[in-house]
């Protein structure tokens, strides 16, 4: 998969140093100008559907999954992938330096319908929700809370606004996003 960024989330990082890392997938969903986002009313952010593989999972397990739980959806198609960005953070196990989180995202489609999300905890307490979205109303929000207008915005965010911008962009750019 095409390498899309890195982001190192925090200064001093021993990035030569003994590394745990995570695999994540995130789901994009397009519906004309419209995309399908977890927003949270706590920190007033819109993140993409997905979360970490599982042992054993596939990268389409773990979409589906996801989707399900967080959106209340069915994954109806893995269209393509889209981009890997990889984020690196200060370790928070005793025995590792460096935490290195890959995230996959994916081009995806659902099944019409709602059902009911299957949250966790952290999860319901930041109320995640599925709403569709406008992407430049997603890029908008999401830079006011990185610009802290909210307080301190999730680890999340930096990640998932850059991926927005570069949608948006793209989008712009073809007059009707990537397919």
């Amino acid at each position: 998969m095409k390498l899309l960024r890195e982001f190192c989330r925090g200064e001093g990082l021993n990035l030569a140093g003994k590394v745990i890392s995570r695999q994540a997938v995130r789901a994009i969903i397009l519906n004309g100008e419209q995309i399908l986002m977890v927003y949270s009313p706590v920190n007033h952010d819109y993140k993409f559907p997905g979360g970490g593989v599982k042992d054993g999972e596939s990268h389409a397990d773990t979409l589906s999954r996801e989707i399900r739980e967080e959106c209340g959806l069915i994954l109806s198609e893995i269209q393509g992938e889209y981009g890997l960005v990889v984020e690196y953070a200060e370790a928070r196990e005793a025995d590792y330096d460096i935490f290195k989180q890959l995230s996959y995202y994916y081009l995806c489609s659902i099944s019409p319908g709602f059902l009911r999300q299957e949250l966790d905890g952290y999860e319901e307490e930041l109320g995640f929700r599925p709403q569709w979205v406008g992407l430049a109303e997603a890029l908008y929000r999401n830079r006011s809370v990185l610009q802290g207008e909210y307080g301190d915005p999730p680890r999340w965010t930096e990640r998932d606004t850059y991926v927005l911008a570069r949608l948006a962009e793209s989008f712009a750019a073809d007059g009707g996003g990537e397919k």
